[in-house]
């Protein structure tokens, strides 16, 4: 039996429940929970805040800190290949009058934070590494790792990015969907061109191959019908310029003709869906006689 990963809130924190899912619904895209983590704080480690802290604060009216900025992989997408995990970084920036503790995070998706039909990637640590960022505030840094064995293709979307900080008194704020991160499928491209050496004026044909990671099948697969630029690269210049557009094959296959006039690089660049991440190939010589 396969099991499906669901998110639920629990006192304030959140934890993985399980829920069993039919043989027969596996095939359809279910498969095992991600190693359970962590995210939030539970009542007794809210009150276990240092106690010097909290002594100093006793006779001031405590207030939830604030969340700043977010950044999730150094602002870019989450790309993940067929059979590869994804280390990616997570900053978040919290301020509060009596400083700042810990933070915490998790990426998931789903109508709600109690969505049965949710998914989420939890973060690696037990604690966050927190550094001072101002007078009040710090910058809190923690990794999640987003494993292409736990996706499926469907699972390609925008992610919603939860963000929990914890302050010196023990008052804590938590925002489930505070922020967004794109989770796409990375792509790959193929290029050869030919024939080398060919005479000035004649044709060169150039072909290659657009695949994309299939996380269902855990493989490369060949990404059709989409929109692929052919590029040159003078053998004087570094920067490639357009040529002409090409449609892939159903099987992603990619084909077409030029006629040579100078000596360079032909390459393909694919720009990318909202599912499945851009990619160019290196440039393929051609020496012009």
């Amino acid at each position: 039996m396969r099991i499906r990963a669901t998110v639920a809130a629990v006192s304030g924190a959140l934890a993985l429940s399980a829920l069993a899912v039919p043989a027969s619904q596996a095939a359809d895209g279910h498969r095992d929970a991600p190693t359970p983590g962590k995210y939030g704080f539970s009542a007794r480690e809210r009150t276990a805040a240092p106690q010097a802290g909290q002594r100093a604060l006793a006779k001031a009216a405590a207030v939830a800190p604030t969340l700043g900025k977010i950044v999730v992989n150094g602002g870019k997408p989450i790309v993940v290949g067929s059979t590869n995990a994804q280390k990616v970084t997570v900053a978040i920036t919290a301020s509060d009058d009596s400083g700042i503790v810990d933070a915490s995070t998790i990426l998931w998706f789903g109508d709600a934070i109690e969505d049965g039909s949710g998914y989420a990637f939890y973060q690696n640590e037990e604690a966050a590494t927190c550094r001072p960022a101002g007078a009040t505030t710090s910058t809190c840094t923690l990794t999640v790792t987003v494993d292409s064995k736990e996706l499926i293709n469907t699972d390609a979307r925008t992610w919603k990015v939860g963000a929990f900080a914890l302050a010196y008194d023990g008052e804590y704020i938590q925002k489930d969907a505070y922020s967004t991160v794109k989770i796409q499928r990375q792509s790959k491209l193929t290029v050869n061109a030919a024939p080398e050496p060919v005479k000035k004026g004649g044709t060169i044909t150039i072909t290659g191959s657009l695949t994309r990671a299939d996380w269902d099948k855990n493989k490369y697969v060949g990404f059709g019908t989409q929109s692929v630029v052919l590029q040159f690269r003078k053998k004087s210049s570094t920067a490639y310029t357009n040529v002409k557009g090409v449609k892939s094959s159903s099987t992603g296959a990619l084909k077409t003709t030029v006629k040579a006039s100078e000596d360079g690089y032909y390459r393909w660049n694919y720009l990318g869906i909202a599912s499945t991440a851009p990619v160019a190939v290196a440039g393929d010589y051609i020496d012009v006689k």
